[in-house]
């Protein structure tokens, strides 16, 4: 089940991921996660703009949690895709705030994040901010200026 269809203002040719409404829809309708996982890795490959991703979740392990997912109960977020900005701990994934000198990579995961895996949504990756999300514009930061994805 293909949840969008192409169109040119979606940017590199890559199909745009479908609203939270939609895509909920779908996954009642049997959608698995495991297909929504893949239209993110498609459409994190077609989109290789500089400044999106400071910490992008592995291919492998993106599909390892759909397929957990997919095998067990639902939850209320089940197959929601989601990033956080990386300021954010998640355990295991390094924060940088967007500056290498102060990455470090947590023990735990921050609670907000923890209740939406709890829930069942799926963390796709840590997105680039401006350094300690003290600026206006997200363009002072290593990582390159984000582009919309």
């Amino acid at each position: 089940m293909d949840l969008v269809t192409r169109s040119p203002a979606s940017g590199g040719g890559a199909p745009p991921l479908p609203d939270l409404h939609r895509l909920r829809r779908a996954l009642a309708d049997g959608l698995t996660a495991q297909a929504v996982i893949e239209q993110v890795i498609a459409r994190r490959r077609a989109v290789a703009a500089d400044g999106i991703w400071i910490t992008p979740v592995p291919d492998a392990a993106l599909r390892e949690r759909a397929r957990q997912l997919d095998a067990g109960p639902r939850g209320p977020l089940f197959g929601v895709p989601f990033a956080v900005k990386d300021n954010i701990d998640v355990a295991g994934l390094p924060t940088t705030a967007a500056c290498p000198a102060f990455a470090h990579t947590p023990d735990l995961t921050a609670p907000a994040v923890q209740r939406l895996l709890e829930a069942g949504a799926v963390l796709v990756g840590k997105t680039n901010l401006d350094q300690f999300a003290t600026g206006l514009s997200g363009t002072r930061t290593p990582y390159g200026a984000p582009a919309n994805a």
